[in-house]
């Protein structure tokens, strides 16, 4: 069984990335067991506050990175790019460079909009804020949702075809960390 961290980049209580990371750890139920961050409550980043004790959101988060065999970042697309909270948490577990928990991680990105491009520019940007922090991108196709408010049914996401598509990212991850757990 692999253990998941869910990142969903979005604050929202109906956050439409809440929702579809929630489906798809439905859809991975068999092969993961998952941990959700909460990105929320922590300060700006500030390297000041690095020298110092971290703040205790900052330290947990760290912690749930650390912990987890790979990422699942779900994020919405905020005028053409990354949400700055989503990109705090990020720069949080970048720290230090060379041995930060986000070094080598697997990391599988989806990004969703309500425009038909289903948030790729964002994609691109969060996928480069990973590489920078020396984790891995999960090498699969964009995993976007386009028109995203049209998939859901009574509250929850609801597209099979982006699922089926998305589990062939989930495919390459589980493929990944099993070779990398193989001695």
């Amino acid at each position: 069984m692999v253990r998941l961290l869910g990142i969903s980049g979005s604050l929202r209580a109906q956050a439409y990335s809440s929702a579809i990371l929630r489906a798809l750890a439905d859809a991975t139920v068999a092969h993961a067991t998952y941990d959700f961050a909460e990105i929320g409550s922590m300060p700006h980043f500030d390297q000041d506050l690095w020298d110092e004790a971290l703040p205790v959101p900052v330290k947990h988060f760290r912690d749930q990175v650390a912990a987890a065999d790979g990422l699942v970042i779900v994020s919405p697309e905020y005028n053409h790019g990354i949400p700055g909270v989503l990109k705090n948490a990020l720069d949080w577990a970048s720290r230090p460079h060379n041995g930060s928990p986000l070094r080598d991680k697997p990391v599988l990105i989806v990004t969703s909009s309500p425009a038909v491009t289903g948030g790729v520019r964002a994609q691109y940007q969060i996928r480069e804020t990973v590489t920078s922090a020396l984790a891995r991108p999960v090498n699969t196709p964009e995993i976007v949702v386009g028109q995203v408010g049209t998939k859901f049914v009574e509250g929850r996401f609801h597209d099979p075809a982006v699922i089926a598509f998305a589990m062939n990212g989930f495919a390459a991850m589980f493929e990944d960390i099993a070779h990398r757990n193989t001695p």
